[in-house]
Order: C-alpha cells, then sequence, then structure tokens
C-alpha cells in the first residue's frame, strides 16, 4: 500500500492542534481528520477517533503495525512542515 498523497490544512488556536491532514493511499481510499498535534517532544499525529459513550476516545482508523503508522506519520510531518513553511498564496 502506497501513500499517493497528503493534505495538510493548518490551524490557528490557542490548542495543541496545529493542523488536520487527509491522506490517501494508492489513489483508493482516504482517510479524513488527522490531527497533527504540538506536544511536548515535538509534533505527533493523532488518528481520526470518536467519543464512547463513558467519555473515552477510540480511533475509527489506524494503523495495525508500527512500520506503517511510521510511515503515516512521517508523510504527515513531512506535508505539514512544508505547507508550514510554504503558504499556500491566496
Amino acid at each position: 500500500m502506497k501513500i499517493t498523497d497528503v493534505r495538510v490544512k493548518l490551524v490557528e488556536s490557542d490548542s495543541r492542534l496545529r493542523g488536520v491532514a487527509t491522506i490517501t493511499f494508492d489513489d483508493a481510499f482516504v482517510v479524513h481528520d488527522i490531527r497533527i498535534i504540538e506536544g511536548e517532544n515535538g509534533i505527533f499525529v493523532a488518528m481520526p477517533s470518536k467519543k464512547t459513550p463513558n467519555g473515552t476516545f477510540r480511533d475509527i482508523a489506524h494503523p495495525i503495525h508500527g512500520d506503517m503508522r511510521k510511515l503515516i506519520e512521517e508523510a504527515i510531518v513531512k506535508a505539514f512542515e512544508d505547507v508550514k513553511n510554504n503558504p499556500p498564496q491566496e
């Protein structure tokens, strides 16, 4: 499975949220609402999730193994840095 597209929208807020990403695999499957968060140790990626009735959050979509998670995180962080350093012209 190859990542064929990554899109990042920057978010300006007082929270730790810095952006939201959409990633496409094999030009055939897309995952929206991947959050880009600034943590104590730098930027990290949080998979889309929903709140359960007991108040906890559960991922809606996520990689099964570490290699895929690393591939996704690296692609999204790179796209985030690219957009942050070269904002789109309006």
